[in-house]
């Protein structure tokens, strides 16, 4: 018997294969066009046209624009309180009343001696044109007149302050007598508030010194009312530059014809120093610096991006004011400019977005 001798299979490395594989599928020139990088995922916003507005932002306080404490001028009994606490009255409205019957008689005596002097004093014209008195007794019958007319004024007019009225329209406050007290001279009866037209207080940082003068627009939102927005001007721009904030303090005044706003309130103050309708913006995140100039990435019909330089305007925290560089209804990219380049391809996440709804304001861009 021959023995058979069978030769074994010869074994290949499966790494050498797998390695063979990949050079074979990354080959140059495998099918038509090669390998090619996918588009880039990006967010995108329009070129909007907005109104933008140059402001600063402050936070102030509201009072009334006037404000007083209601007192008595006189020392005397309270015969009789006329307000209702919290109402509002009308300029000239009776407040309270005092006793005032001892000077009543005062004013009555006083009017009865202004009549007597007045009598004499025709009288002594009379006798002057028949030569019946020197002019010296004429004389002292007109002085006589002239006294007695001031000491009548004098009585009458104490005799009014009797009866204490609102010197202007708006809100009392709480009673600080009661009917029957003794009320003394200056002592406080309640408080009245002019509230049909607010002022709010608040500082400006130095920079705008130059930019703030009367009549400016402000608008003010309080925290009670946030949906509200409160119209006004400003009235008052103090001359001096306080030294330790280094800030100049303000007074807008602003009409309040429901009576929403109170004096104590807090309030958000914008003041808008100018205002350009049709202002292009685009948010804020769109926008990147390299160096000391600022540029954009904008978005080509053929999903390829170009990086645009731009100038700009106002900004604030959501848009920016496009002066130079870009045009109304463009494509900018808004956010993933990170990895781009000029001639990528990108993939916009979406339609194109608006730059942010309403008015853009803001700090002048550096």
């Amino acid at each position: 018997m021959v023995a058979k001798v069978i030769p074994k299979p010869r074994r290949v490395p499966l790494a050498g294969l797998s390695f063979g594989l990949l050079l074979t599928g990354c080959a140059p020139g495998a099918g038509k066009t090669g390998f090619q990088m996918p588009p880039t995922p990006v967010e995108v916003a329009t070129v909007q046209s907005r109104t933008v507005r140059d402001q600063f932002h402050a936070l102030g306080g509201i009072a009334s624009d006037e404000q007083i404490e209601v007192v008595s001028e006189l020392s005397a009994v309270v015969e009789e309180l006329t307000f209702v606490e919290g109402q509002a009255v009308e300029k000239g409205t009776q407040l309270a009343r005092l006793d005032d019957r001892e000077i009543r008689a005062d004013a009555e005596r006083a009017e009865a001696q202004r009549e007597q002097a007045e009598s004499n004093f025709k009288r002594s014209e009379k006798l002057l044109e028949q030569n019946a008195i020197s002019p010296q007794e004429m004389d002292d019958a007109k002085t006589a007149l002239k006294v007695a007319d001031a000491n009548e004024a004098l009585a009458k007019a104490r005799l009014d302050k009797t009866r204490i009225r609102a010197p202007f329209s708006g809100l009392v406050g709480r009673r600080r007598v009661s009917p029957g007290a003794y009320l003394r001279e200056g002592e406080v009866i309640t408080d009245l508030a002019r509230v049909d037209e607010m002022k709010v207080t608040f500082a400006a940082p130095e920079r705008y010194a130059g930019l703030l003068r009367p009549g400016i627009a402000v608008d003010a939102m309080a925290p009670a009312f946030p949906s509200q927005h409160f119209p006004g001007r400003i009235t008052v721009v103090d001359p001096v530059i306080d030294p330790d904030t280094r800030t100049v303090q303000l007074v807008a005044k602003l009409p309040n014809p429901e009576r929403r706003l109170r004096p104590g309130m807090s309030a958000n103050v914008s003041v808008t120093f100018a205002e350009r309708p049709g202002a292009l913006v685009v948010p804020d995140e769109a926008v990147f610096a390299e160096g000391t100039q600022s540029f954009v990435f904008l978005v080509k019909r053929d999903s390829t991006v170009s990086k645009a330089p731009v100038r700009l305007g106002t900004r604030d925290s959501a848009r920016v004011e496009i002066l130079h560089g870009l045009e109304a209804g463009q494509v900018v990219v808004r956010a993933g400019h990170q990895k781009l380049y000029d001639g990528a391809h990108v993939m916009p996440v979406g339609a194109p977005g608006d730059s942010g709804g309403g008015p853009a304001s803001g700090s002048a861009a550096r």
